[in-house]
């Protein structure tokens, strides 16, 4: 029986106790959500996670991270490394993006080390088989676009992110209404490529019934990926990302109906001014499915410092209903990110998700902050350090300060307001 399944039967689960406890609500709050949809828990019945997490209405704004080798840079070790850093600092979620070396060997690894949920994007691997088999993206075996599913569920993949909006006619508006930046999805430009090359419909469209049998089976959580999400802010909001999201929308309830857990994908590159827009619409069109914004960045003009641009656009989105919010790395855009670049670009979306919390009145964020107003003014450096996101940074800030200030920064010293302030009052 799925989570979707028990909650609708009132059945209580293990799963629905953790996450209660974690998210300071009741178990039926939870239930209530996973049975209507707006709360899922990607969570792979052959899988024993360590951390167990949930994403939707009312909850706290979940971070995931990606990883992953590259055809020109392969390392296990390495990508390793950068899942525990990304746990470290708070990632809810990592997602194994990898299209070099052993991909089975490599999300093996990840399953069996990673104590925070799982995801994929399915057809990554899809694709590598069939150019190691020395043919074209356009020659991929739609058997093996379900093969690749199932084989990916069997080993406990918990999310996977599936293209299935990519279809003839979302194909056919985009040669009609051509952009700037065209697609810039991955796994959306293979199934472009290959639909055209075929002229035939997406598999995992037209064979939708096929692909919620493998999720129902295992209990995995279909993320529906955005093929079309911009990747410019000359592009946004425009007819293809919409009319995909539309079609995303209707899967998701076929989903629900089947007892199989849905979240939905959006943009990409949004001007500020579009966010408050594309998340109300994006929710009014997915039937208040759980969000899943991959930033979104709102200014393209900020190479190497992209989890920033990223940050400001998370905070703005999740404020407004977005539930769980891929990082962006400083390198984005530029290489493949290093173990520095996982850990700023987590930090980056931890600070969007939580101001985005307290926006929200989800339970304990302000609490959070006010713990630490009151520590700052009593100038408990501890305390601070304790409570920041991340810790080892305040520790090595404050080491900087030469002569050492026991009870103020270096900024005011003995002119220090906090101090002024407790000594009069």
């Amino acid at each position: 029986m799925t989570l979707i399944e028990s909650a609708k039967q009132n059945q209580v689960r293990k799963e629905f106790e953790e996450v209660a406890k974690y998210e300071q609500v009741s178990v039926d709050f939870i239930m209530k959500g996973v049975a209507s949809g707006e709360i899922v828990i990607p969570k792979n019945i052959n899988r024993s996670l360590k951390i167990i997490r949930a994403v939707g209405k009312g909850l706290k704004t979940k971070i995931n991270a990606n990883i992953g080798t590259s055809p020109d840079h392969i390392s296990i070790k390495e990508e390793i490394e950068k899942m525990n850093i990304a746990v470290k600092y708070g990632a809810d979620a990592v997602m194994d993006l990898s299209t070099g070396g052993n991909l089975v060997n490599m999300r093996k690894e990840i399953l069996e080390k990673s104590p925070v949920m799982v995801g994929t994007v399915p057809i990554y691997q899809v694709a590598s088989q069939t150019v190691r088999a020395k043919k074209k993206i356009t020659q991929m075996d739609s058997e093996m676009m379900f093969d690749v599913v199932e084989q990916q569920a069997q080993e406990g993949v918990d999310f996977m992110t599936i293209h299935c909006g990519v279809i003839c006619e979302t194909v056919a508006m985009l040669d009609r209404q051509p952009r700037l930046m065209g697609v810039v999805s991955r796994g959306g430009s293979f199934l472009v490529k290959w639909i055209k090359a075929n002229k035939r419909e997406n598999p995992y469209y037209e064979q939708y019934d096929r692909l919620l049998k493998i999720a129902k089976k295992y209990d995995i959580t279909l993320s529906l990926g955005d093929g079309f999400r911009p990747g410019g802010n000359p592009d946004a909001s425009d007819g293809p990302q919409l009319a995909e999201l539309s079609i995303l929308g209707e899967l998701a309830l076929r989903a629900r109906k089947e007892g199989v857990q849905v979240m939905i994908e959006g943009p990409g590159h949004i001007p500020l001014d579009q966010i408050q827009s594309n998340v109300i619409l994006a929710k009014r069109l997915t039937h208040n499915s759980p969000l899943y914004f991959l930033g979104p960045i709102v200014t393209d003009v900020a190479p190497g410092y992209d989890h920033i641009s990223s940050a400001i656009g998370g905070a703005i989105a999740a404020s407004y209903g977005v539930d769980f919010i891929c990082y962006v790395t400083p390198s984005e855009h530029l290489r493949l990110p290093n173990v520095n670049d996982v850990k700023e670009g987590v930090i980056a979306a931890r600070i969007a998700a939580h101001s985005a919390d307290i926006v929200k009145n989800i339970n304990g964020a302000k609490q959070w902050d006010y713990e630490m107003s009151k520590y700052r003014k009593e100038r408990n450096w501890e305390k601070q350090k304790e409570l920041a996101l991340d810790p080892l940074k305040v520790e090595q800030e404050r080491a900087k300060i030469t002569p050492k200030l026991e009870d103020t920064c270096s900024m005011c010293g003995e002119f220090c307001s906090m101090r002024e302030e407790n000594e009069n009052s």
